[in-house]
């Protein structure tokens, strides 16, 4: 016989463990207090079903009811161990039997009176496996049962159980076993079956049965089945169970201890040859953190029953946790359980368990807060591992030679365009492509350069520094000699163009006398000269200021498509477009504040924006670059219908109605879709004609309407226009 059933109390004072049940149950058997049902609940193995048998033999006692059965009576002995069973006492299995049809029969059979005990007991077992038809069958019948009917339900999961059943019951919660009271029962087991086992074994027994008396006297049958003469061994117990080696544990948390990376590798090796199961080893070296854990925080955790190991193994993981700080501990732990995780249903264990033994071995390729404590454990424990030492040795060499052509790069800058912005940078080889020509008197500059009191220009110059402009101009007095020969060198190319010399002349005073010659008056662009760039510069980098635009305001964006950069006067961008009430927009603040907010993000600075109507003429550059001179085209009205795109291709290019320029209203940014036709055209609608000339009374018509000033205030919402259309075209009602 096996031993849970061989052993198998008889009383409430036999049941181990359980004594927050067994003395309340006791004291109310004696005073006579017995209820109708009675809810057991608790994990697997824990002794509900044997308290429940224990009760109904507690009950049909002759001298019952009663705490301590006789054992003698006709009724004690059928409901003892090994007993026959009683016709009174029921055991129903719902996990088979929880049907509706089972429950009525059992509710049917309820009703008869005992046949030769005191009460009538059914014990349904797995009660949360009756459905919910079955608990609803029996509830009327629990509610107000018979006088000697009793219920006793026993269930691991009494949330499931149906309300108004578990509240008509005396509910008594079973709970798993202590380790040092299951190591209690398994030795007077043992000396009950006079099988010597070694003190070693216990620990290994009670972790296989995880608290359970059932589990774990199970797993103490099978050792002692196949003990020989000489007992139950530690060698043989590992064999049998599967539990890693305490040998292979400890070989691994010296490793980590010493960080010595081909330790513990070798040892999972080792684990893999022994045949050891790889997330077993994982699950046996999670326990053995938790034990450091608390041996760390506790020092008497093994007095306290908190670890359980025999001496020379309690020994060893005292050593273990001292050299092991518990931040480290605590992160190992997370990394074995993480990896446990991962390794469940894995086709590749071995691959998983080593790669989790190097996340603990490499605490610095995280930046989690775990790993920073450990490296701080380390640093306070004075431990160097070997690995991270080698890897660290040659880390800072290289580390100047990153930033050492940082120097290089940095050097240009003075010699290039003043404006420092990476589009900026791309414009150079604009600015600098006629430099050959006015190479030649670049020595002259030498004298002015020697006598900076003498002339304005160099006096502006040395004011530079103290502006906030960006690092490349404060580095210009640092090197007096180039800067002056350099500027003219790089600027002239914007000379040719009217508009934009007041960008240069600042320059080009710092030459000698043919050099002012060729531009009369420079004076008036001097202040703001040096940081300005010129159009052309502008005109290179334009759709970046247009995406700047975007990021503040994509209306402003959206009515710049047409515009396009004519000259630069100073601080004032001058702009060209092609619609004039767009142009008269670009000019508001709102819009115009946009507009410079861009500029002095992309150039620096601050800037006077303003737009005229039409393209203008071009500057003398723009024949190298006249297809993106050109001003953007306006969109062409898209039609849903062929007969509409015919019917538009019709019309000729040019027409006398008057231009946009003389028109007060405002036209939106893109000509819109022309709706469907309402309905097929006439039989004699010719496609081909085009629409009849606009006549002089219309134009001055139109030239009336626009002239006469609309007031701000008349405007009205177009959301409430089209609401008001929709509701008297279409019949539409608003919906709140």
């Amino acid at each position: 016989m096996a031993l849970y059933r061989k052993y198998r109390p008889a009383s409430f004072a036999e049941v181990v463990g359980q004594e927050h049940v067994t003395e309340p149950l006791s004291t109310a058997l004696d005073a006579g207090r017995i209820n109708h049902a009675y809810l057991f609940s608790g994990p697997r193995g824990c002794g509900k079903t044997s308290s429940a048998r224990i009760l109904a033999r507690s009950l049909n006692c002759v001298e019952g009811p009663t705490s301590t059965p006789c054992g003698e009576c006709a009724s004690c002995v059928a409901l003892g161990p090994g007993g026959a069973g009683n016709l009174d006492v029921i055991e129903l299995d719902a996990a088979s039997h929880g049907g509706v049809e089972d429950t009525r029969e059992l509710r049917d059979r309820a009703f008869y009176a005992p046949a030769e005990s005191r009460y009538r007991v059914f014990i349904v077992d797995e009660a949360h496996m009756v459905t919910t038809a079955g608990f609803n069958a029996l509830l009327k019948i629990v509610e107000e049962p018979p006088e000697h009917l009793i219920f006793i339900f026993a269930t691991t999961e009494p949330e499931k159980v149906l309300p108004t059943i578990r509240s008509r019951t005396h509910h008594y919660p079973f709970r798993l076993l202590a380790p040092s009271t299951m190591r209690g029962l398994l030795e007077k087991i043992c000396a009950q079956e006079h099988v010597p086992v070694e003190d070693a074994v216990y620990p290994l027994v009670i972790r296989a049965g995880g608290g359970s008396p059932r589990d774990s006297l199970s797993v103490l049958d099978q050792l002692l089945a196949g003990a020989g003469d000489e007992g139950v061994t530690y060698t043989r117990a590992l064999a049998l169970l599967g539990v890693t080696d305490v040998a292979l544990i400890d070989e691994a948390v010296d490793a980590l201890a010493a960080g010595d990376g081909a330790g513990l590798f070798g040892t999972v090796d080792k684990v893999m040859d022994a045949g050891h199961d790889p997330r077993r080893f994982a699950v046996d070296l999670l326990e053995r953190m938790r034990d450091l854990i608390l041996l760390r925080a506790v020092p008497d955790a093994a007095d306290r029953g908190l670890v359980d190991a025999p001496g020379d193994v309690l020994e060893r993981m005292r050593e273990e946790a001292e050299r092991i700080g518990p931040a480290t501990l605590a992160r190992y732990a997370e990394l074995v359980h993480a990896g446990l995780g991962e390794m469940r249903g894995a086709t590749a264990p071995r691959l998983l368990l080593e790669v989790m033994c190097a996340r603990m071995l490499l605490p610095s390729a995280t930046d989690a807060e775990s790993a920073v404590l450990q490296r701080l454990e380390r640093i306070e424990q004075g431990v160097v591992l070997p690995a991270s030492s080698a890897a660290g040795a040659p880390a800072p060499a290289p580390r100047p030679a990153a930033p050492a052509p940082r120097p290089a790069a940095a050097e240009p800058p003075p010699d290039g365009p003043v404006y420092q912005r990476p589009s900026q940078r791309r414009a150079e080889p604009v600015a600098a492509a006629p430099a050959p020509e006015p190479a030649a008197p670049a020595p002259a500059p030498a004298p002015p350069v020697q006598q900076p009191p003498a002339r304005p220009e160099p006096a502006q110059q040395a004011q530079a520094p103290t502006r906030p402009e960006p690092a490349p101009q404060a580095q210009a007095p640092t090197r007096p000699e180039p800067v002056a020969p350099e500027r003219p060198v790089e600027e002239p190319p914007a000379r040719p163009a009217p508009p934009s010399p007041p960008a240069q002349p600042a320059a080009r005073a710092a030459e000698p006398e043919p050099a002012p010659a060729a531009v009369p008056e420079p004076v008036p662009a001097q202040p703001g000269s040096p940081s300005r760039p010129d159009a052309a510069a502008i005109r290179a980098v334009w759709s970046e200021v247009r995406a700047k635009v975007r990021e503040r305001s994509r209306t402003v964006e959206v009515m710049l498509s047409g515009a396009t950069v004519r000259s630069v006067d100073g601080a004032r961008l001058v702009l060209g477009h092609d619609s004039a009430p767009l142009a008269k927009r670009l000019v508001e603040p709102r819009n115009s504040d946009v507009i410079r907010a861009a500029l002095h993000e992309v150039f620096g600075g601050e800037w006077d924006v303003t737009c005229e109507h039409g393209a203008g003429p071009a500057p003398e550059p723009a024949p190298a670059r006249a297809p993106q001179q050109q001003p953007k085209a306006a969109a062409a009205p898209r039609f849903s219908r062929p007969s509409q795109g015919r019917a538009a291709a019709a019309t000729p290019p040019a027409s006398p109605r008057p231009s946009a320029s003389d028109l007060d209203d405002i036209p939106p940014p893109e000509a819109p879709d022309y709706p469907d036709d309402p309905g097929p055209p006439p039989a004699d609608f010719d496609f081909d004609t085009p629409p009849p000339p606009t006549t002089p009374e219309d134009e001055e018509e139109m030239m009336a309407e626009a002239a006469v000033p609309v007031d701000q205030a008349s405007r009205r919402d177009p959301d409430e226009v089209a609401s008001e259309m929709l509701a008297e075209v279409l019949g539409a009602r608003k919906i709140d």
